[in-house]
């Protein structure tokens, strides 16, 4: 067999589908596994979203649309971000996609030259260093602490930049961490990457799953170079729908919807109309929003202090439906300890390497309240072990 390109022998899978591949395994295999792994939302979509999806069906809405979503979507993707966020989009400035990670990874791929550096704030979601190196940038991560709440140090970010600096990714609520970045510290990065040039890339899709603090959108203090990257997975609970949008200057959402015409073209039009129908019921998704965010702060909070309890120090997540759990009570290699709550207690986590996050391991609460008590009454067997 003819031999693969270095760019694809140099790029390494992702650890969270791999460990969630092993609990599904093991599931089949008729093994009760705990699955703590995948950032999917345990809810149905709404009822009026799903009952959208069957009229897109029912009028033939099932063909092509264009490249960068149907001029509808946008538009209600513009109204959404002026309604909640106080921001002034325009919908020749918003590209749909097919989920919020294609969205990143147009922004990348438009912005970054070979070399071009990226400071990203660790522990990081561990798609942002794998698609920085297939655009040919290079990952410069600034470390969080876990006493600080994982919240990124902007002095931090400012000594990170150097002239080969090309942009600064912000991501609140954060995957893996579960942070929310207050507003003080995104207006401080926004000024460094305006006193640098530089772009911001900001990932929002956990938005509507903030539980202490308020969300806010660093694109107020500097639109002009900053890509927000939003979808419908985590707060409309739109998985497997397979919608992301990105919102830019209209010169970037040009590039980026060039480089998505020669690549996949357009997201679903099913799912693109039952996202309009989500963002347009305004009162009804907020409502099982609310519902959601609930259920999440529930879980939540049975998790974090069921982990501390166990001696695995674990900051409360003030966002998301993540919490970082330090194990190395249980061993010092993340990795390791993974695999012993996998093997053990049957509770499948994903280890901490790859989001850069040494002795730390993520678990995510996106599953119902039994099943995180059962997890922390396994874990804690083990532990007591």
């Amino acid at each position: 067999m003819p031999q693969f390109s270095a760019l694809i022998q140099a790029l390494r899978a992702s650890s969270t589908i791999a460990f969630n591949a092993k609990a599904l395994e093991l599931k089949r295999a008729g093994v009760d596994v705990i699955a703590m792994t995948a950032g999917e939302p345990d809810f149905q979509p709404p009822a009026h979203v799903l009952a959208a999806a069957h009229e897109a069906i029912d009028r033939g809405m099932t063909k092509y649309t264009a490249s960068e979503g149907t001029l509808e979507l946008r538009q209600a993707i513009v109204n959404k971000h002026a309604r909640e966020n106080g921001l002034a989009f325009t919908p020749d400035q918003v590209v749909v996609s097919t989920g919020g990670k294609q969205s990143l990874y147009n922004a990348f791929m438009s912005i970054l030259d070979p070399g071009d550096e990226v400071i990203v704030p660790a522990p990081y979601w561990v798609s942002y260093p794998a698609q920085i190196q297939l655009a040919g940038g290079v990952t410069v991560p600034v470390a969080c602490r876990a006493e600080d709440g994982f919240v990124p140090d902007p002095e931090a970010i400012a000594a990170a930049i150097t002239p080969r600096t090309r942009a600064i990714v912000v991501n609140s609520p954060s995957n893996p961490t579960g942070a929310v970045v207050p507003e003080g510290v995104l207006k401080a990065i926004a000024d460094l990457a305006e006193q640098h040039d530089l772009w911001l890339v900001s990932d929002e899709l956990y938005e509507h799953l903030v539980y202490e603090g308020t969300f806010t959108p660093v694109a107020q203090w500097y639109p002009e170079r900053t890509v927000l990257v939003h979808g419908a997975s985590k707060g409309y609970a739109l998985t497997g729908w397979r919608i992301g949008w990105a919102c830019a200057p209209v010169a970037l959402a040009k590039a980026m919807n060039r480089l998505q015409g020669q690549v996949t073209s357009n997201a679903n039009a099913v799912a693109q109309y039952a996202t309009q129908v989500a963002l347009e019921s305004v009162e009804a998704t907020a409502a099982f929003q609310a519902m959601t965010r609930a259920a999440y702060r529930e879980r939540r909070d049975l998790l974090v202090a069921g982990l501390n309890d166990l001696g695995l120090p674990t900051p409360m997540p003030h966002g998301a439906f993540y919490a970082m759990a330090d194990l190395r009570t249980i061993d010092p290699d993340e990795t390791v300890a993974a695999t012993v709550l996998l093997e053990q207690a049957r509770v499948a986590v994903v280890p901490g390497t790859d989001f850069l996050a040494p002795g730390f391991a993520r678990l995510s609460y996106a599953c119902s309240t039994g099943q995180v008590a059962e997890a922390v009454q396994r874990i804690a067997a083990v532990v007591g072990r």
